[in-house]
């Protein structure tokens, strides 16, 4: 298990990003949150499986069809034993 601190950059709001990023995580069992930042970003705070989370960063990279991701930073954090996805206001 492993968690991950992740902010999106790019046309990343208005654009279904955080429902998407939901859906996604959901799918593949992960545990955190997705949230707009007043930048303009998208931040993330994901846990589950390397593998999950692997293919969950890949998917950042582009998002959904709307969306153009021009950056993905991502940083190991402690595990923190996350709620069920969800997006937050």
């Amino acid at each position: 298990m492993k968690h991950l601190n992740i902010r999106v950059t790019g046309r990343v709001q208005g654009v279904y990003f955080r429902a998407s990023t939901r859906d996604i995580a959901t799918k593949l069992k992960l545990r955190g949150f997705v949230r707009n930042e007043p930048d303009g970003s998208v931040y993330i705070e994901a846990e589950g499986s390397e593998e999950a989370l692997d293919e969950f960063v890949a998917w950042c990279h582009h998002g959904p069809p709307a969306a153009i991701v021009k950056n993905v930073e991502v940083q190991e954090g402690p595990i923190q034993n996350m709620k069920p996805f969800d997006i937050k206001r």
